[in-house]
C-alpha cells in the first residue's frame, strides 16, 4: 500500500502500487460538477482510497455517502467511515492546523469537528473488532511547534501504528510536524514534492 498527496499537474506522473494506494488530496479539475481527474485516478492501478484536502470543495464531508455510491467499485472516500486493508483498519479525516489566519475560536471549533469525524472513524472500525490502526490526515497532526494535539493523542488513545499526513509543501514546511517514531507511532509525510512525486510505501 502506498500513499501520496498530490498539489498540481504532475498527478499524471505517479506510478502507483497495483494493490492499495491512499491519494490524500486533489486539485481543480471538472468532471460531472465534481472537481476531481476522476478518469485519470480510475485508470490507475490498484484500489483508490481518496481522503478529504483543503482544496477540495466538491466533497461536502456530510454527503460521503454520495461520493461513495457513485463511485462504487472504482474510487473509495474516506470520511466517517473505515476501510480494511490486510489486518489494518484505515482511519482518517481532513484534520486542521493552526496557521496564523484563524481566531483562537475558529480553530477550535474546527479542530473539535475534525477529531469527532476520526473518532467516528476509530469507533467504526473498533466496533468491527479492528485492532490494528493506520490514521490518514491531510494536515499536519501538529500545529508548529505543539509537541502534542487532539489529533497525536487519538493517535495514541486507539493506539494507531502510522499517521500519514500531507499539506506541508516546499523545503521551509517539510519540518512543521512529526517525522519519524514519536511515543511509539512512525509519522510519514506524504506531500508529493517532499517525496519527489514518488509514491510512499506504507505497508507491504
Amino acid at each position: 500500500m502506498q500513499s501520496l498527496s498530490g498539489i498540481t499537474d504532475p498527478l499524471c506522473q505517479l506510478s502507483l502500487h497495483k494493490h492499495m494506494n491512499i491519494l490524500c488530496c486533489w486539485i481543480d479539475y471538472q468532471y460531472a460538477g465534481f472537481d476531481i481527474p476522476v478518469d485519470f485516478i480510475q485508470s490507475l492501478p490498484g484500489r483508490k482510497i481518496l481522503l478529504r484536502g483543503n482544496h477540495d470543495m466538491f466533497w461536502d464531508a456530510k454527503k460521503t455517502y454520495r461520493l461513495n455510491e457513485m463511485f462504487q467499485g472504482r474510487l473509495s472516500f474516506l470520511q466517517n467511515n473505515y476501510y480494511a486493508y490486510k489486518e489494518y483498519a484505515l482511519v482518517g479525516t481532513k484534520g486542521y492546523c493552526y496557521e496564523g489566519k484563524d481566531s483562537p475560536e475558529h480553530f477550535e471549533k474546527l479542530v473539535k469537528r475534525e477529531l469527532e469525524r476520526l473518532r467516528i472513524s476509530f469507533e467504526l472500525a473498533a466496533a468491527d473488532g479492528c485492532s490494528q490502526f493506520i490514521m490518514f490526515l491531510h494536515y499536519p497532526p501538529t500545529s508548529i511547534g505543539e509537541m502534542e494535539s487532539g489529533f497525536t493523542e487519538m493517535a495514541k488513545e486507539y493506539g494507531a501504528e502510522q499517521v500519514v499526513y500531507s499539506h506541508c509543501h516546499g523545503e521551509a514546511r517539510y519540518q512543521d510536524s512529526f517525522l519519524g517514531e514519536v511515543d511509539g507511532i512512525e509519522y510519514k509525510l506524504v506531500s508529493s514534492d517532499y517525496l519527489r512525486f514518488r509514491p510512499e510505501k506504507i505497508l507491504r
